[in-house]
């Protein structure tokens, strides 16, 4: 869960305070002031970093949620193997004999390919075909009679009827190379409804993120995954979620949060297990900060920090990170000594 670095009192100033006092954010808790002319009795350094805030969440390293390949009829004789990764141009299953082969792109087959027809379907069966090695006709829109004739030449290489045409019985797509999780049909049984389900081909985090910790992850952002074993890789966000899902009990809604890792050997052999992950709230670059307990709030309003003679500067604060915070203010400069109240 989300760990708050801060308190959300931290912005309190107590009541009725002299104006030349100051409470100090270091203190024990005694009602201990600062008081303009004291030496502070513990000093610390105003640098200059860059701060980043992290909070760390739960995740599970797997290869994301199946996706349901759906058959058109027939009878499966025979379906690639649970575990088995299958890329373009090969088949997924077979359907009374024939191949059913996969193919790369967004788009289902939601109709028969052949001459003159035309559109975004056409373009990506074409560039597929085109990859597999064929040619003599025009990458695009339009399914002309060359597409057709470079289509029964890839239909004899596959050992099915020279048709020139392609429907569903043929291809099936996916986005690039799947992974076999689950046959949902067997040998011997119509090829309606579910066939089988699969996934991508390579690891990710997902992550059930409650929805009020929705602004932790921002696509594209970096994450720092910790595995089991102790080793740590570097992820990406990927995707988040626009959907919540309702909880159990009285859990918080959540969305669901994917992290794609481009290093998989990072990953070691690990196929699923439970993670965690370091999420980037916020980050500043190159400023100036000081220890949280060197900030006090001045009785007039704001805050400050206490300088080497004991006087005080306001300063405007910024994000808190790993037990420091941003500040900016006149007079204020990196290497410059600020009190430590007691």
């Amino acid at each position: 869960m989300r760990r708050t670095l801060i308190a959300a009192g931290i912005a309190v100033v107590a009541a009725g305070a002299a104006v030349t006092a100051a409470v100090g954010f270091g203190s024990d808790g005694d009602g201990a002031t600062a008081h303009a002319g004291d030496r502070p009795p513990k000093t610390a350094t105003v640098t200059r970093q860059t701060l980043v805030d992290t909070d760390e969440v739960d995740g599970h390293l797997g290869y994301g949620d199946p996706v349901a390949l759906r058959g058109a009829g027939g009878m499966v004789t025979w379906l690639a193997a649970e575990g088995a990764v299958v890329s373009r141009g090969k088949p997924v299953y077979r359907v009374d004999g024939h191949p059913v082969v996969l193919l790369y792109g967004p788009l289902p087959v939601y109709r028969t390919l052949g001459p003159g027809v035309s559109g975004a379907d056409v373009k990506q069966f074409e560039q597929n075909l085109a990859a597999l090695g064929y040619d003599g006709f025009t990458v695009d829109a339009d399914y002309t009679g060359a597409t057709a004739d470079a289509v029964r030449e890839w239909q004899e290489d596959l050992g099915v009827d020279e048709t020139g045409r392609v429907g569903s019985g043929l291809v099936a797509y996916a986005p690039g190379p799947v992974r076999i999780t689950e046959h949902a049909a067997q040998v011997g049984a119509p090829a309606a409804g579910t066939v089988l389900s699969y996934t991508g081909t390579s690891r990710l985090v997902t992550i059930d993120l409650p929805v009020g910790d929705r602004d932790l992850a921002v696509p594209g952002a970096e994450a720092t995954i910790s595995l089991p074993d102790g080793g740590t890789a570097r992820g990406t966000v990927a995707t988040v979620g626009a959907v919540a899902t309702a909880a159990q009990g009285d859990g918080e809604p959540t969305v669901e949060v994917t992290v794609t890792v481009a290093d998989q050997k990072t990953l070691g052999d690990l196929r699923e297990a439970p993670v965690d992950v370091a999420l980037t709230a916020g980050s500043r670059a190159e400023v100036l900060t000081v220890p949280v307990a060197a900030l006090v709030a001045l009785a007039e309003g704001g805050y400050g920090v206490q300088v080497a003679d004991g006087g005080f500067l306001a300063v405007e604060t910024g994000l808190f990170a790993g037990g420091r915070v941003e500040v900016s203010g006149a007079g204020l400069a990196e290497g410059m000594t600020v009190g430590m109240p007691s």
